[in-house]
């Protein structure tokens, strides 16, 4: 069986999601990334123990940072799975890839364009 999803999704491996720090995703987000979403494993689940749930509170810390500064929360997502779970990770990429498209592209991104346009 061949899945397939949106080829927007650009995926970074990682051993553990516990070690994607608030920083990585705002670096993200500041170099144009118009969405992030960490698949980690289940709840409960984690080969480092406490990995996921680590990632849970740092993608819920960056929810806020972007509200704060005016940008979309939804933009910053965690789901959980199994690893023999492809079929809802392809779901969860579809998703993710709607929701962005509905949000649009990263404001930041945005005027960075428009600085470029207005100085030429």
């Amino acid at each position: 069986m061949r899945l397939t999803y949106p080829t927007s999704v650009k995926i970074v491996r990682v051993p553990c999601t516990g070690k994607v720090d608030v920083q990585h995703m705002l670096r993200a987000m500041e170099k144009g990334a118009d969405g992030i979403y960490i698949v980690g494993c289940k709840e409960g689940e984690c080969h480092y123990k406490y990995g996921n749930l680590r990632a849970r509170r740092r993608v819920e810390q960056v929810q806020k940072i972007l509200n704060a500064v005016g940008m979309q929360s939804e933009r910053v997502q965690m789901y959980n799975l199994s690893s023999s779970d492809a079929p809802l990770f392809v779901k969860y990429a579809e998703e993710m890839n709607d929701r962005i498209k509905k949000l649009g592209p990263n404001p930041i991104k945005a005027r960075a364009k428009s600085k470029d346009q207005q100085a030429a």
